[in-house]
């Protein structure tokens, strides 16, 4: 609801207003990010710009920002630049990455779901994981943000799969994913959105113009992933199911359909070097590195297309 422009208040109304406590606005008030209140003989007069400000502060602060970038923002504003620019960024930057929309699921269909028993701490454990979320006031009842991912746990479990695996499968899959994610947002960073970034904050246009490239490069980074993964997928889950059928145990290398036995001179080299009981894994590891620099190869070209694209634009 909208205040008059006329309102006043002491600091003990305007924080029951605004939701911040009385130490926070003042705290606000000697960072610079709050004007200093209206003296009128012994009391502090607040005013509707100040409620406004603390509004602003506190939005600024769930979109993650700094109280030091805030500063800098709510500065740019008074003098005239604008927030619009920026916001509408951080909206395209915090807005979903995915297709696939949430659903709610019941406690019983849970439970018949993963085998028919009641399993509180692996429930407790999916909530913690962000797998499913508490529905306030009912207790019966679970948001799902990502239908896929309970899918696929479900489906893991009805295999044979325990739940505490799988929840400790995630945490581990989850760490090297987001690793992945940070490694592409400096790589387009770097290339793409340092000269938008430039200016603190960046102008209306140029955080406009980010922001469309945000939503031409969001797919992309999944794209790259779901290559790499099936070219990765292909070549391990052949070297494993080798591994586990060669009678003498040896390593080999899968291509496609073919074995490809490493050369018994690399083999004792890579045994000198980690151990016999880790040459597998390091050959395995090798591998995988590989794909990496191949996977960063592969986003380079992707960045060389957008620039194409934006010079023929």
């Amino acid at each position: 609801m909208s205040e008059p422009s006329v309102a006043e208040y002491r600091i003990e109304d305007l924080a029951h207003r605004s939701g911040a406590t009385v130490r926070t606005i003042r705290a606000y008030q000697d960072r610079g990010l709050l004007p200093k209140p209206e003296r009128r003989g012994r009391s502090n007069v607040y005013g509707s710009p100040h409620l406004t400000r603390l509004r602003q502060i506190a939005d600024l602060l769930d979109r993650g920002y700094t109280l030091a970038s805030i500063k800098e923002l709510l500065e740019a504003w008074d003098t005239g630049r604008g927030l619009g620019g920026v916001l509408g960024l951080v909206a395209e930057v915090q807005g979903p990455w995915t297709d696939e929309e949430a659903t709610r699921i019941s406690r019983a269909e849970l439970e018949e779901r993963f085998g028919g028993k009641p399993d509180e701490e692996s429930l407790a454990e999916a909530v913690e994981l962000g797998v499913l979320e508490s529905v306030p006031g009912k207790s019966d009842e679970f948001l799902v943000p990502s239908p896929q991912e309970l899918s696929v746990a479900i489906e893991l479990h009805a295999a044979g799969v325990p739940l505490p695996a799988i929840s400790a499968h995630l945490r581990e899959l989850r760490g090297q994913i987001e690793h992945i994610a940070s490694r592409f947002l400096e790589f387009t960073t770097e290339h793409v959105f340092a000269r938008y970034l430039e200016h603190r904050p960046p102008t209306d246009a140029d955080a406009a113009e980010a922001a469309s490239l945000v939503r031409r490069l969001r797919p992309l980074a999944q794209h790259t992933m779901d290559a790499e993964l099936a070219r990765a997928m292909r070549t391990f889950a052949t070297l494993h199911l080798q591994q586990h059928l060669r009678a003498d145990g040896s390593p080999a290398v899968g291509i496609e359909h073919r074995a490809v036995t490493l050369p018994a001179r690399t083999i004792q080299a890579v045994q000198a070097l980690v151990g016999e009981e880790h040459t597998a894994a390091f050959i395995a590891a090798a591998t995988e590195r590989e794909l990496q620099a191949r996977a960063l190869d592969s986003l380079a070209s992707t960045r060389r297309h957008v620039e194409q694209f934006d010079q023929k634009g």
